[in-house]
């Protein structure tokens, strides 16, 4: 069988079109009948099956970024950076130097395949890209976003073309034309959003000021240099002048325009049709993804780059669920892990670092006019935060963030390949300076800017300093709806009055799928959301709350708010919430599953358990994880908040520090309502043994008037128990046991003595409960009560306890090492 073959330099671009096919690109292959899996069966050679070949190379490839990646994970390297990596050492620039080692792993029409499937990749990734991306985000965006997103790609193009033109005479032929110079200088200008998204959700950034910001910037660079890429496709046409060119691009864009919303309609139509609550036939989505292979076809046919049909169609696409998030769940994981890797084999199969030593000549105005492109964009971005008044470490941040290049960038570079505008030596240049600009901009991106900082705060916003008679600002969060019964009948016995009434701020925690840019909504400024399909989600769940604002008006105000955002970032919306509204104490749930003595049961709850450690890490006040166990809940799920008649006897443990007086504190308050008795039990360590000399006058100060205070009540009762270790502390909560108590009451860690936990840390399982909190909220004790773990507030101050960029950078570096 005869089939084109790259030839000896190894240029492994397609032929042009109508171009006749050299004799030598052909070579002659005999097919074999053999097993796809004989490598492992019969001992064949992995050349002999085209099953067999793929999957060794395709294994080579993913060992070499999987150690890439973990070499460079210190570095705060990104994984796109790794892939590229993978790549290059793939191909000619390393191991393919060795022309018996390329021969031997890619024989034959092996490279081509490679092209192939690659196209298919980079079609499928911007149509996922593109399904994710919010339009809306255009809408919202404010005046500091536009003229940030306009002035940073205006300048550079402008700068960058005025430096082309400067060196126009040592350009190749097809570099010299207009057209080309146009289509480079806006390249270099645009940050792309399917590029700028992955990087910073990477980095842990997405539900970050600056990260909202990149994103609605980067939307705005992708709608506007539609227009200016597809001018310059149009002017590449042979048979087209610059004027011609231009309308050529308007009746192009407006031809897209059209098919964008019939496609859009024909969606509509199709969520439509699917039944509420029920999941998206997958025949729909077997046609959506046939018809992404038809856009690429329809873009091919005008002469643009492959994948600009496919970003269209998925922006036609809503985001979020139904069908966005359907699409996204079934079709990300494969595109990322299974189609990109031939990307990027094919793109590494045409970088050549060894071509660029005989082509400096031509190469060298090339690299003053991407030079001029990234540092213009980096200095017009920077210029204009500046401008709006932003700090300087903000304005370097989001300057470096609009400065990252990634997939789209490397997909033009083909595309100019194909082209011919390039050669493989300028191919090589335009991908080893983009990769460079990347791996340099993000490590750097770390060090500047630390999205905790904010909540960083040395101001006192807890329950034990908040004065008795005054407004309690409080916060509480849920995943489902599961949770809301046993909050409500909390705040219930918090003990809400005339004199010390509670605003509650309630926020509804969704996991982010099907979009790309986190969702916050706030329900009192936003009682129309746009996004419907939230309101359903937490209508239900927010009546609730409000419910209670309308059976205690008097005493209790509700706010609703709903934040969707992937799970390594819901934190900061809480954190960020709190820190805003100026709340004294974030209430979480930690609901305890029917699996619990199950085998594995610890990864049932692992998403509330995550977000919780990292709320009690970062959170700006006091924090309050109620364990439910299902018995501290109004007897006949009345969540109104009235519990007139209902008698609570709570177990309040305090083992001294920080966390004990915020808890204690919050127990005085449940003691004051007169349905609820309350036993607090001090622990002591024999002879003092162990203890902190300042916390244990803290302690006693507390104690000495918390005791005065209900000393003639006899629902309050107070003793004392002196232990020798934690064995000692765990018999004496085991005896306490014996009588029937609601709930517990611990504080988590900050200031115990360590005797009176000894020997326990090793069997504790969750580092969010404490030692204690663990203990009694675990099936070991025994108890059905349910568990009230709180922690203090953490005075930070921002500079103190923020590491200066010297440290950060250093810390980086050794982690490295």
């Amino acid at each position: 069988m005869a089939t084109a073959m790259p030839t000896a330099n190894n240029d492994y671009r397609l032929i042009p079109p109508f171009q006749t096919i050299p004799k030598e690109m052909y070579t002659c292959t005999r097919i074999r009948e053999k097993h796809p899996f004989g490598v492992l069966i019969y001992g064949d050679t992995p050349n002999e099956s085209t099953f067999a070949l793929v999957l060794l190379e395709l294994s080579l490839f993913l060992a070499i970024t999987h150690t890439i990646y973990h070499i460079l994970k210190p570095l705060k390297q990104p994984r796109v950076i790794s892939e590229i990596l993978g790549g290059i050492i793939i191909g000619p620039s390393c191991l393919c130097r060795n022309p018996k080692f390329a021969a031997w792993l890619f024989p034959g029409q092996s490279a081509f395949i490679y092209r192939n499937v690659g196209s298919f990749a980079f079609m499928y990734f911007m149509f996922v890209s593109a399904v994710k991306m919010d339009l809306l985000m255009i809408k919202k965006a404010t005046k500091k976003q536009w003229y940030i997103g306009m002035f940073g790609m205006i300048v550079p193009t402008i700068a960058t073309g005025g430096v082309a033109l400067l060196v126009r005479n040592s350009l190749s032929p097809e570099m010299k034309k207009l057209s080309s110079i146009w289509g480079v200088s806006a390249a270099l200008a645009i940050t792309s959003f399917p590029v700028l998204h992955p990087i910073i959700r990477e980095l842990n950034l997405l539900s970050s000021d600056i990260g909202r910001m990149a994103l609605a910037t980067a939307v705005i660079g992708d709608v506007v240099g539609i227009a200016g890429m597809s001018t310059f496709e149009a002017a590449k046409q042979g048979e087209f002048r610059f004027m011609a060119g231009v309308g050529y691009a308007i009746s192009l864009i407006m031809f897209m325009i059209a098919i964008f919303g019939g496609n859009r309609m024909l969606m509509f139509w199709i969520i439509t049709m699917t039944p509420e609550g029920k999941p998206v036939e997958q025949f729909y989505i077997i046609a959506i993804l046939a018809g992404v292979l038809v856009w690429g076809f329809m873009s091919d046919f005008y002469g643009m780059a492959l994948c600009n049909g496919p970003m269209w169609f998925g922006l036609a696409i809503p985001d979020g669920p139904p069908l966005g998030a359907t699409i996204v769940h079934k079709c990300e994981s494969f595109i990322s892990d299974i189609l990109m890797p031939f990307a990027y084999i094919n793109m590494g199969l045409m970088t050549d670092i060894f071509a660029m030593r005989d082509a400096w000549g031509t190469l060298h105005p090339l690299f003053l006019i991407i030079l001029t492109g990234y540092l213009s964009k980096f200095v017009s971005t920077l210029f204009m935060t500046r401008f709006f008044e932003m700090p300087i470490r903000e304005g370097v941040t989001l300057s470096l963030i609009m400065s990252l290049r990634g997939q789209v960038e490397f997909l033009l570079f083909i595309h100019w390949l194909d082209f011919q505008m390039l050669g493989i030596p300028q191919f090589t240049m335009f991908v080893i300076f983009t990769t460079m600009v990347t791996s340099i901009a993000t490590p750097i991106i770390s060090i500047f800017y630390n999205p905790n900082r904010p909540y960083m705060i040395n101001k006192r916003r807890n329950i034990q300093h908040t004065p008795p008679n005054t407004e309690l600002n409080l916060m509480v969060c849920f995943m489902d709806e599961d949770s809301v019964p046993a909050i409500l009948h909390l705040l219930e016995v918090f003990n809400p009055t005339l004199h010390s009434p509670f605003l509650v701020h309630s926020l509804h925690l969704l996991e982010l799928v099907g979009r790309a840019a986190p969702v916050f909504i706030d329900h009192l400024e936003e009682p129309h959301s746009d996004k419907s399909n939230l309101d359903d989600e937490t209508g239900t769940i927010h009546k609730s709350f409000h419910g209670i604002q309308v059976a205690r008006r008097d005493v209790v105000k509700v706010h609703s708010f709903t934040s969707v955002a992937p799970k390594r970032s819901m934190y900061q919306d809480v954190c960020e919430l709190a820190l805003n509204k100026k709340s004294c104490l974030v209430i979480l749930p930690y609901n305890v599953s029917p699996m619990t003595s199950m085998a594995g049961s610890d990864m049932v709850q692992n998403n509330v358990k995550s977000l919780n450690f990292s709320v009690l890490e970062h959170s700006p006040c006091s924090v309050a994880v109620l364990v439910d166990k299902g018995e501290f809940r109004p007897p006949t799920n009345n969540v109104r908040m009235s519990v007139s008649g209902i008698r609570y006897h709570f177990a309040m443990l305090f083992l001294g520090g920080a966390d004990a007086r915020e808890a204690l504190a919050c127990a005085d308050r449940m003691a004051s309502n007169p349905n609820v008795s309350l036993t607090v039990i001090r622990f002591l360590a024999f002879n003092g043994e162990g203890e902190n000399e300042m916390e244990k006058k803290l302690d006693d100060g507390l104690v000495t008037a918390f005791w005065v205070k209900y000393e003639g009540n006899e629902q309050v009762a107070y003793r004392e128990v002196v232990v020798r270790n934690g064995e000692e502390t765990v018999a004496a909560i085991r005896a306490m046991n014996s009588e029937s108590y609601d709930l517990w009451i611990v504080g988590r860690k900050l200031g115990i003595n360590p005797i009176l936990i000894e020997g326990l840390s090793s069997w504790s399982e969750s580092l969010e409960l404490g030692v204690i909190g663990d203990y009694v909220a675990s099936v070991d004790l025994g108890s059905s009560a349910s568990v009230l773990v709180v922690q203090q507030q953490v005075l930070r101050d921002k500079e103190a306890n923020s590491e200066g960029l010297q440290g950060r950078f250093t810390r980086y570096v050794n982690s490295f090492f």
